[in-house]
Protein backbone atom coordinates (compact mmCIF):
# COMPACT_ATOMS: atom_id res chain seq x y z
CA UNK A 1 0.00 0.00 0.00
CA UNK A 2 1.18 3.25 -0.94
CA UNK A 3 1.26 6.07 1.71
CA UNK A 4 -1.38 8.18 0.05
CA UNK A 5 -3.39 5.19 -0.09
CA UNK A 6 -2.82 4.35 3.85
CA UNK A 7 -3.59 8.27 4.10
CA UNK A 8 -6.95 8.11 3.08
CA UNK A 9 -7.87 4.84 4.19
CA UNK A 10 -6.48 6.44 7.85
CA UNK A 11 -8.92 9.87 7.58
CA UNK A 12 -11.91 7.89 6.15
CA UNK A 13 -12.31 6.05 9.17
CA UNK A 14 -12.65 9.33 11.44
CA UNK A 15 -16.49 9.97 10.99
CA UNK A 16 -16.10 13.85 12.13
CA UNK A 17 -13.37 14.54 9.53
CA UNK A 18 -15.47 12.92 6.79
CA UNK A 19 -18.60 14.97 7.81
CA UNK A 20 -16.45 18.07 7.72
CA UNK A 21 -14.86 17.31 4.65
CA UNK A 22 -18.40 16.45 3.50
CA UNK A 23 -19.90 19.49 4.79
CA UNK A 24 -16.77 21.93 2.94
CA UNK A 25 -17.29 20.26 -0.33
CA UNK A 26 -21.11 21.21 -0.50
CA UNK A 27 -20.10 24.87 1.34
CA UNK A 28 -17.46 24.73 -2.10
CA UNK A 29 -15.34 28.08 -0.71
CA UNK A 30 -12.57 28.71 -3.30
CA UNK A 31 -9.95 26.64 -2.92
CA UNK A 32 -10.33 25.07 -0.04
CA UNK A 33 -8.76 22.33 1.96
CA UNK A 34 -8.66 21.01 5.35
CA UNK A 35 -5.11 20.72 6.54
CA UNK A 36 -3.16 20.80 10.19
CA UNK A 37 -3.68 19.12 13.09
CA UNK A 38 -7.45 17.50 11.45
CA UNK A 39 -4.63 15.31 9.29
CA UNK A 40 -1.83 15.00 10.05
CA UNK A 41 -2.78 13.38 14.02
CA UNK A 42 -5.05 11.57 12.71
CA UNK A 43 -2.02 9.55 10.86
CA UNK A 44 0.32 9.87 14.23
CA UNK A 45 -2.49 7.98 16.07
CA UNK A 46 -3.46 5.36 14.29
CA UNK A 47 0.55 5.15 13.87
CA UNK A 48 0.54 4.90 17.71
CA UNK A 49 -2.16 2.84 18.43
CA UNK A 50 -4.07 5.68 19.75
CA UNK A 51 -7.66 6.21 19.32
CA UNK A 52 -8.32 7.62 15.84
CA UNK A 53 -9.81 11.51 16.98
CA UNK A 54 -7.64 11.55 20.06
CA UNK A 55 -6.55 14.89 21.04
CA UNK A 56 -8.29 16.32 17.63
CA UNK A 57 -9.15 20.09 19.41
CA UNK A 58 -9.74 21.79 15.68
CA UNK A 59 -10.38 21.76 12.24
CA UNK A 60 -8.72 23.64 10.41
CA UNK A 61 -10.05 24.89 7.09
CA UNK A 62 -8.20 27.21 4.63
CA UNK A 63 -9.56 29.03 1.53
CA UNK A 64 -8.61 31.49 -0.49
CA UNK A 65 -10.11 34.29 -2.11
CA UNK A 66 -8.03 37.63 -3.10
CA UNK A 67 -10.95 39.66 -4.23
CA UNK A 68 -11.44 40.86 -0.53
CA UNK A 69 -9.18 40.17 2.23
CA UNK A 70 -11.23 42.61 4.83
CA UNK A 71 -11.96 40.47 7.44
CA UNK A 72 -15.75 41.77 7.22
CA UNK A 73 -15.58 39.40 3.86
CA UNK A 74 -13.44 36.35 6.02
CA UNK A 75 -16.35 36.52 8.94
CA UNK A 76 -18.76 36.04 6.54
CA UNK A 77 -17.52 32.77 5.37
CA UNK A 78 -16.56 32.19 8.86
CA UNK A 79 -20.35 32.14 9.69
CA UNK A 80 -21.76 30.77 6.53
CA UNK A 81 -19.37 27.70 7.86
CA UNK A 82 -20.57 27.52 11.47
CA UNK A 83 -24.27 27.21 10.20
CA UNK A 84 -23.79 24.20 8.32
CA UNK A 85 -22.84 22.28 11.62
CA UNK A 86 -24.38 21.36 14.95
CA UNK A 87 -22.02 21.56 17.91
CA UNK A 88 -19.62 20.46 18.78
CA UNK A 89 -18.15 20.62 15.21
CA UNK A 90 -19.63 24.34 14.62
CA UNK A 91 -17.05 25.47 17.71
CA UNK A 92 -14.39 23.36 16.41
CA UNK A 93 -14.04 24.20 12.75
CA UNK A 94 -11.85 27.14 12.12
CA UNK A 95 -11.92 28.78 8.76
CA UNK A 96 -9.64 31.42 7.46
CA UNK A 97 -8.68 32.91 4.02
CA UNK A 98 -5.49 32.48 2.99
CA UNK A 99 -4.89 35.53 1.18
CA UNK A 100 -5.15 37.27 4.10
CA UNK A 101 -3.00 35.39 6.40
CA UNK A 102 -0.07 37.55 5.75
CA UNK A 103 -1.76 40.54 7.68
CA UNK A 104 -2.33 39.21 10.66
CA UNK A 105 0.55 36.30 10.98
CA UNK A 106 3.65 38.18 12.36
CA UNK A 107 1.43 39.90 14.83
CA UNK A 108 0.55 36.72 16.66
CA UNK A 109 3.12 34.55 15.82
CA UNK A 110 6.20 37.16 15.63
CA UNK A 111 7.34 36.04 12.12
CA UNK A 112 7.14 37.65 8.66
CA UNK A 113 4.94 35.72 6.49
CA UNK A 114 5.05 36.87 2.69
CA UNK A 115 1.29 37.09 1.10
CA UNK A 116 0.28 33.65 -0.43
CA UNK A 117 -1.03 32.77 -3.90
CA UNK A 118 -3.14 29.69 -3.01
CA UNK A 119 -3.90 27.86 -0.11
CA UNK A 120 -2.00 24.64 -0.81
CA UNK A 121 1.25 27.45 -0.86
CA UNK A 122 0.24 27.54 2.74
CA UNK A 123 1.26 24.00 3.58
CA UNK A 124 5.20 25.46 2.40
CA UNK A 125 4.70 27.58 5.40
CA UNK A 126 4.44 25.12 8.42
CA UNK A 127 6.67 24.39 10.93
CA UNK A 128 7.67 20.77 9.63
CA UNK A 129 6.82 18.85 6.09
CA UNK A 130 5.50 16.15 9.31
CA UNK A 131 2.47 18.44 9.38
CA UNK A 132 2.11 19.88 5.93
CA UNK A 133 -0.84 17.82 4.38
CA UNK A 134 -4.02 19.03 3.45
CA UNK A 135 -6.82 17.37 1.92
CA UNK A 136 -10.12 18.04 -0.10
CA UNK A 137 -13.08 15.72 -0.74
CA UNK A 138 -13.76 15.62 -4.52
CA UNK A 139 -17.56 15.68 -6.04
CA UNK A 140 -16.90 11.52 -6.55
CA UNK A 141 -15.54 11.23 -2.94
CA UNK A 142 -12.04 11.02 -3.66
CA UNK A 143 -9.69 12.50 -1.04
CA UNK A 144 -7.18 14.72 -2.75
CA UNK A 145 -3.97 14.95 -0.84
CA UNK A 146 -1.69 18.46 -1.01
CA UNK A 147 1.81 18.10 0.49
CA UNK A 148 4.59 19.94 -0.75
CA UNK A 149 7.44 17.93 1.26
CA UNK A 150 5.68 14.22 0.65
CA UNK A 151 4.22 12.08 2.95
CA UNK A 152 7.67 9.89 4.30
CA UNK A 153 7.91 12.42 7.67
CA UNK A 154 4.24 11.96 8.34
CA UNK A 155 4.59 8.00 8.25
CA UNK A 156 7.97 7.99 9.80
CA UNK A 157 6.72 9.92 12.72
CA UNK A 158 9.60 12.30 12.33
CA UNK A 159 9.19 15.77 13.05
CA UNK A 160 12.40 18.00 11.64
CA UNK A 161 11.93 21.84 10.81
CA UNK A 162 11.08 23.27 7.54
CA UNK A 163 13.96 22.90 5.30
CA UNK A 164 12.90 26.14 3.34
CA UNK A 165 11.18 28.45 6.17
CA UNK A 166 12.74 27.95 9.77
CA UNK A 167 10.69 28.85 12.54
CA UNK A 168 11.80 30.42 15.85
CA UNK A 169 8.95 28.72 17.03
CA UNK A 170 10.10 25.66 16.46
CA UNK A 171 11.21 24.04 19.54
CA UNK A 172 7.91 25.09 21.39
CA UNK A 173 6.69 22.75 18.58
CA UNK A 174 8.63 19.92 19.58
CA UNK A 175 8.26 20.47 22.91
CA UNK A 176 3.92 20.64 22.89
CA UNK A 177 4.28 17.52 19.97
CA UNK A 178 6.42 15.40 21.79
CA UNK A 179 3.82 15.72 25.11
CA UNK A 180 1.40 14.23 23.05
CA UNK A 181 3.14 11.54 20.82
CA UNK A 182 6.43 10.54 22.82
CA UNK A 183 7.56 8.35 19.85
CA UNK A 184 8.57 10.93 17.63
CA UNK A 185 11.58 11.31 16.32
CA UNK A 186 12.85 14.95 16.43
CA UNK A 187 15.65 15.50 13.70
CA UNK A 188 16.90 18.96 13.87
Amino acid sequence: MNLQTELDAILRRSAPLMQVLTTMRELAPPDWMVFSGAVYQRVLNHLGGRPIDYGIRDYDVGYFDASDTSYDAEDIVIRRVAAAFEPPLRELVEVRNQARVHLWFEGKFGEHYSPLSCTAEALTRFESPMFAVGVRLGPDDAIAVEAPFGLEDLFARRLRPNPTRPSINFARTVARATVRWPELEVVG
